[in-house]
């Protein structure tokens, strides 16, 4: 199934998508975040349920309300490389906020405080159950579907300490979407490709066999010193070829387009937009 949350005529709702339209299923339980837990919600749409055409709804972020979103950062060697960095012996973790996020076709915001707005390539994963010092072994039962993520970074309120978090919950800045595609439409995503591309240009290739923490471990990792809850997000990680370390830097700016294609996946697209 590819799920998705979406906003019509100025209601918000969540549903499944069917062709070029998506079946609205808030009827069944009030966010995708509730439905991952509420029995039936899932269940194959009747014909009755009311539809809408995808190009007439805005997409919110595939996961608007989640308790949690947990990102690890220098998750890809190419990325610990180009940074200087040496391979974390554990992941980085650093967290974001669900009002620094917007939906698949919306405005990623360069904010008024810096120009220094970059791209980051990652996959995200939604979590469909709670958990608790979970095994390895067993963390993909745990796994509710997967999104792409573009975890737009302000690079230089990053900088100010050592601590990630300022620069990664600036207003906006985060792409999420366009949905949630579940595992068993997903197949094996093991060795998919993860690109991003600013106004057609390659920025970032990798594979996701790449990461150094892989997601069972992350999940593992995670659901130790956090109940991992249904909805929350694990942002998995960026690759090499981010703006910050090109020369010249490259910055996200107002008119840009920037893409996210996880192969498998989806293909998350947002535009770039001042704050005013």
């Amino acid at each position: 199934m590819k799920l998705m949350s979406y906003s019509y005529h100025g209601h918000d709702s969540w549903g499944v998508i069917e062709g070029d339209s998506v079946v609205d299923l808030k009827a069944r339980a009030t966010t995708l975040r509730d439905a991952l837990t509420t029995a039936g919600a899932l269940d194959t749409p009747s014909a009755s349920l009311p539809r809408h055409k995808l190009s007439d709804v805005t997409y919110l972020p595939v996961i608007p309300n989640p308790d949690k979103i947990i990102c690890i950062g220098l998750n890809y060697l190419t990325h610990i490389l180009e940074g200087g960095r040496d391979v974390p012996k554990q992941p980085t973790i650093f967290t974001r906020w669900p009002n620094s996020q917007v939906g698949h076709n919306q405005a990623i915001i360069r904010p008024k405080a810096s120009i220094t707005l970059d791209y980051e390539a990652e996959l995200a994963v939604i979590i469909g159950k709670q958990g608790h010092h979970v095994s390895a072994d067993h963390a993909m039962e745990y796994v509710a579907g997967y999104s792409c993520y573009n975890d737009g970074s302000v690079r230089e309120w990053q900088r100010h300490t050592s601590q990630f978090t300022p620069g990664k919950n600036f207003l906006k800045t985060g792409g999420f979407g366009p949905y949630m595609i579940t595992p068993d439409e997903a197949g094996d995503i093991s060795h998919a490709s993860l690109v991003c591309r600013l106004n057609g240009e390659e920025m970032q290739r990798a594979t996701l066999d790449d990461l150094v923490f892989g997601i069972p471990a992350l999940i593992a990792y995670c659901s130790t010193f956090t109940i991992l809850e249904p909805g929350d997000v694990i942002i998995t990680g960026t690759t090499g070829g981010v703006g910050a370390y090109r020369t010249p830097p490259v910055w996200m700016k107002p008119g840009d387009v920037v893409e996210i294609d996880i192969q498998g996946v989806g293909l998350l697209r947002n535009t770039v937009a001042d704050e005013v």
